[in-house]
């Protein structure tokens, strides 16, 4: 049987882990449109370049590390926009 790498496919872990860094991508880019449109600027390109910088993680732990450190900062970046609206 073929390998993933090599078809292209994901592996269920995979997909789901996927699933959830891009879940995450979402949520923040949602609480960053609740902000004042001159400070979105900033805060969507620090994003972009903090998954852009570790995307190329393949180790399912440390994904999952980085996933739950993500929905820390989606938590503090959810209160300090509600502190500010």
């Amino acid at each position: 049987m073929a390998s993933s790498k090599l078809t292209g496919t994901l592996s269920l872990k995979r997909f789901m882990l996927r699933s959830e860094v891009l879940r995450l991508y979402r949520d923040m880019m949602r609480v960053v449109k609740r902000l004042p449109s001159s400070q979105q600027a900033e805060l969507r390109q620090w994003i972009r370049t903090d998954f852009d910088n570790n995307k190329h993680h393949t180790d399912e732990e440390v994904i999952r590390m980085m996933i739950t450190k993500g929905r820390m900062s989606l938590k503090e970046l959810e209160q300090s926009v509600t502190l500010a609206s």
